[in-house]
């Protein structure tokens, strides 16, 4: 199918959507980080992510399309989701916003490098290359040395690693069960995770007004930015969504100034386009992969 300039348009209207979603969530994340440990934002965030899924459910008819025959593998997917989630949070905390993002956009590459493990898929030369360069990039944008390398920058490079687990183990679900199964699951099975390690001393924070706010804002915005990214992405290829995406970069950078008077950092943003260049590289080889594919099938 060709591309013309409406269906294009609408998709980046759907990535603005998704852009100011993940931003209102990273800086609602930093904002409830004030008063809550990040168990019990991921806690707060699952309860609210339920209610949401529960009522969409409902008013849907959906109930029938929940499954419990793979329980297993929403485990183990929502306990790498859990972990990144819970990494991604506590980064927010302590580092630049645009670097928190700069390094979760390493995700994709840690899918390439690990898919041939746990999917079986082929590891090619573009595929060498672009890891090669987001490894280059990891290192612009993290500089480690023992003044720059602390436990933000530490936990926002593993948040990607486990984010990428989570994307493997969603393809894998994706493949049996429908959307709606995969959503309810993870946010229940978050919502227990949060629940048994939030409350293991036998407390947890009861947030105040204002903090109940941000925690509202986490809960809505990441359904939101994950709704809005999925919507893109069935109206355009991903190499029209993807540069549409790293615009939330600037855009946090932008942010984390004004908001927060963080300097606007050339290494951060030059890694990121590093990271970037890695990224479309692995783009464009899957893009050229699956377009041989399917040539290879009208003419069998």
């Amino acid at each position: 199918m060709e591309l013309n300039d409406r269906p294009i348009g609408t998709a980046a209207i759907w990535m603005i959507g998704a852009i100011v979603s993940f931003s209102a969530m990273a800086i609602a994340g930093r904002e409830a980080g004030l008063s809550l440990d990040t168990f019990e934002i991921m806690t707060y965030r699952s309860a609210v992510g339920l209610v949401i899924v529960v009522v969409a459910l409902t008013a849907t008819g959906s109930w029938r399309q929940v499954r419990r025959d793979r329980l297993g593998l929403h485990l183990i997917r929502n306990a790498a989701h859990f972990t990144g989630q819970n990494l991604w949070f506590f980064a927010v905390t302590l580092i630049p916003l645009a670097q928190v993002f700069a390094l979760e956009f390493t995700s994709p590459l840690w899918v390439l490098m690990l898919s041939p493990l746990l999917l079986g898929e082929r590891l090619t030369r573009p595929r060498v290359l672009a890891a090669a360069l987001g490894f280059i990039g990891i290192l612009i944008v993290a500089r480690p040395s023992p003044e720059t390398l602390n436990a933000g920058v530490l936990a926002a490079g593993a948040s990607a690693i486990f984010f990428a687990l989570t994307i493997i183990f969603t393809k894998r679900l994706t493949r049996h069960e429908p959307i709606a199964s995969i959503l309810l699951w993870l946010t229940l099975l978050q919502l227990a995770m949060g629940l048994a390690i939030s409350g293991w001393d036998g407390a947890i924070s009861i947030p105040n007004a204002v903090t109940a706010l941000w925690l509202l804002v986490i809960g809505c915005a990441g359904l939101a930015a994950h709704f809005c990214m999925t919507k893109a992405l069935s109206i355009a290829p991903a190499t029209v969504v993807v540069p549409i995406d790293f615009a939330r970069l600037p855009a946090i950078a932008v942010a984390g100034m004004l908001i927060y008077g963080e300097a606007l950092n050339l290494w951060i943003l030059l890694g990121a386009a590093v990271i970037f260049c890695a990224n479309y590289i692995n783009i464009l080889d899957a893009a050229g992969r699956l377009r041989a594919h399917s040539e290879q099938g009208r003419s069998a």
